[in-house]
């Protein structure tokens, strides 16, 4: 078995750390409202899903900006690659955002 080392994975497991800490109450928010959306009566689901949408699209926007910030200070070819672990990472990490992260 081969194990590749991540270049960034240090760097990564710490941006997604904070990104917890610093965002715990809209983590906490986003939880909320899937429940909302999966226990709501057909009638209320799509205002549900909706309110867990607009917190998930927090929530990429706030870790896009995380990824870019740092990528912008890499070259061309290393950022690219930064990105792509950053989103494989913070996919598996915070599943809930899986989706759209690397969309941004």
């Amino acid at each position: 078995m081969i194990f590749r080392r991540r270049r960034f994975g240090d760097l990564i497991e710490r941006q997604l750390a904070f990104f917890e800490e610093e965002h715990a109450g809209l983590l906490h928010d986003v939880h909320k409202a899937e429940t909302a959306y999966d226990r709501s009566e057909r009638d209320e689901a799509e205002e549900r899903y909706g309110d867990y949408v607009d917190l998930v699209d927090t929530g990429t926007e706030l870790l896009a900006g995380i990824r870019d910030a740092y990528s912008a200070t890499l070259d061309e070819d290393t950022a690219a690659r930064y990105e792509d672990e950053f989103n494989r990472t913070a996919a598996r990490r915070l599943p809930q955002f899986a989706l759209e992260v690397g969309d941004t």
